[in-house]
C-alpha cells in the first residue's frame, strides 16, 4: 500500500469547497472523474456507516474515523459492496481494508487548499491520479463559480 498526495488550490471558502465534495449533486459531479454514477451514503457518525457506490450498487463499506467541518474528514475503507453484498472478511479484502482516504481544507485569505491523501495498492495509482486530477479541478470550477 502507498499513500498518494492530490493538491488543488481553490479560490473560494473552505465551507464552500467542503459543500461541494460531499452534496449529493455535485459529489456526483466530480467524481464522475473515477465512475459515472458515483454515489455516497454516510450517517456522517465517527465509527459510523459510509458506503460509496457506483452507478451499479458496487464499491466500498466504509467509516469516517474523524470529522471535522470544512477542515478534515478521514475515511477508513472496510470492504467491498459486489451486487449489494458486504465483503470485510475475505482475504482479498484483508490485503486492503484499513486503508484512508483522507481530505483537508486549509483556508488563507479567501484561497483553499484542498489536498486529498489516499492509500493504494500502486496498480491503482495511474487510476487515482486521472481521477482525482480531473475530480479535484472540477471542484476548483464549481467553487469558482
Amino acid at each position: 500500500m502507498e499513500t498518494y498526495s492530490y493538491k488543488q488550490q481553490i479560490d473560494a471558502p473552505a465551507q464552500k469547497v467542503w459543500d461541494i465534495l460531499w452534496n449529493t449533486g455535485t459529489y456526483q459531479q466530480w467524481t464522475a472523474a473515477f465512475t459515472p454514477g458515483s454515489t455516497m451514503e454516510s450517517d456522517w457518525k465517527v465509527a459510523g456507516r459510509t458506503r460509496f457506490l457506483d452507478g451499479k450498487g458496487n464499491g466500498m463499506v466504509s467509516t469516517i474515523r474523524s470529522i471535522q467541518a470544512p477542515e478534515e474528514l478521514v475515511f477508513e475503507h472496510l470492504g467491498s459492496i459486489e451486487n449489494g453484498v458486504e465483503d470485510t472478511t475475505s482475504d482479498a479484502i484483508k490485503e486492503w481494508a484499513g486503508s484512508l482516504e483522507r481530505y483537508y481544507l486549509k483556508e488563507e485569505g479567501g484561497i483553499t487548499t484542498l489536498e486529498v491523501l489516499v492509500d493504494v495498492d500502486p496498480k491503482y495509482k495511474e487510476m487515482m491520479d486521472n481521477g482525482f486530477m480531473k475530480g479535484l479541478e472540477t471542484v476548483r470550477t464549481l467553487a469558482e463559480q
